[in-house]
């Protein structure tokens, strides 16, 4: 009886749910956009295979649920007295990561890890450090055996890219928007690989992941528009980041890269159903998960098929799309200035210096306010 109605409560979720359905009739994956444990067992129930983290994702988690957090960070301030704001701050970051890298265990052991994992991000202030985010990397990996490591896609982390993929870790390039930046991001993993492979190491023992943020290159875009006085058509520009990702598949494809591309920082539901179809990977946030669950959206394999030509054209116009868009659109020293990696980092930075003074509240209260 308890497996006829296992059977049946499963039955429900794949009908419920049209990204379990996804991940049972497309090679396309999704992850939960967040270590949020509550979120990500809604998100495992309903096929997904991996999560995200980074710090405005552990900014929201500590706020959201305060009290076991301001607990540990107490506990860690009184057992560790010399320890600065930034150790206490780390220190609560792992454990939130190995706490959700454990709700992904599960899958991590039924695909003998090929699944199933955790991205960690590396401190965002140390994007122009390569062997510091390597060191970071290699540490972050050693927390969990299902534990993914993040990495931003600037002329400094795509050579810490290369050094932790040698060193045996998944990495996660982030914080990239182009084309440009992921076909460096497979280049570099390709020299990891390498090197692994002349340490003694079998190449397919690693399964790294690159990010393209998809609705971060259109509110890029968007920005850049309004700042220069343009009108573009209404919904022109919610196709850039979909038009660079199904690009970077095609590229990805021809040229054999063993990265894994996967799309972030969903806006709309283009994100999901055009990018549904290649041997790529999804990650989105729980409210659009559960919005697109309740869609009755049955999505079909898109991801070949062109964006609209007149879309394409009119993208096209725009040099900022250009950019991103392009193969050779970017030098990899422009990477670092382009302007949605620098806004995006300027958030990474920011959410992460909140972070601490997140920790700071909890272990030194201020005086001046009463107790909420």
């Amino acid at each position: 009886m308890a497996r006829e109605a296992n059977a049946t409560l499963s039955d429900r979720i794949m009908i419920e749910s049209p990204l379990l359905a996804m991940t049972r009739t497309t090679p396309t994956d999704y992850w939960n956009d967040s270590c949020a444990v509550d979120e990500l067992e809604y998100a495992v129930a309903r096929g997904a295979s991996g999560a995200t983290s980074n710090p405005p994702i552990v900014l929201e988690v500590l706020r959201h649920d305060p009290d076991p957090w301001r607990a540990r960070a107490r506990e860690l301030y009184a057992a560790f007295p010399t320890w600065s704001e930034r150790e206490l701050t780390w220190q609560l970051v792992e454990e939130l990561a190995v706490r959700a890298a454990a709700v992904l265990t599960p899958v991590f052991e039924a695909t003998a890890g090929a699944k199933g994992r955790l991205s960690l991000q590396t401190d965002p202030t140390l994007y122009r450090d390569s062997a510091a985010m390597s060191a970071q990397a290699v540490h972050f990996a050693g927390l969990a055996p299902n534990i993914q490591v993040k990495l931003p896609v600037t002329s400094a982390g795509l050579a810490a890219i290369e050094d932790a993929t040698a060193a045996g870790v998944h990495i996660n390039a982030t914080v990239n928007f182009t084309l440009a930046g992921a076909l460096a991001v497979g280049e570099a993993v390709e020299r990891g690989l390498a090197r692994w492979a002349a340490a003694g190491h079998d190449p397919a023992s690693l399964h790294p992941v690159c990010t393209l943020m998809v609705g971060r290159l259109d509110d890029w875009l968007k920005a850049d528009a309004e700042r220069e006085g343009l009108v573009p058509t209404p919904g022109v520009l919610d196709w850039a980041g979909i038009a660079v990702f199904k690009r970077a598949a095609a590229l990805y494809g021809a040229r054999g890269y063993r990265t894994r591309l996967l799309a972030a920082a969903y806006r709309h539901r283009l994100h999901w159903t055009e990018l549904v179809g290649g041997d790529v990977i999804l990650t989105m946030p729980h409210a659009w998960q559960v919005r697109f669950n309740a869609s009755g959206i049955t999505p079909a394999p898109r991801i070949a098929e062109p964006v609209p030509a007149p879309v394409l054209d009119e993208l096209g116009t725009l040099a900022e799309f250009r950019a991103a868009y392009e193969p050779d659109g970017l030098t990899i020293a422009q990477l670092d200035t382009y302007g949605a990696t620098v806004r995006t980092l300027r958030q990474f930075i920011g959410a992460y210096h909140e972070l601490q003074a997140t920790v700071r509240d909890f272990v030194l209260p201020n005086p001046d306010q009463r107790p909420a």
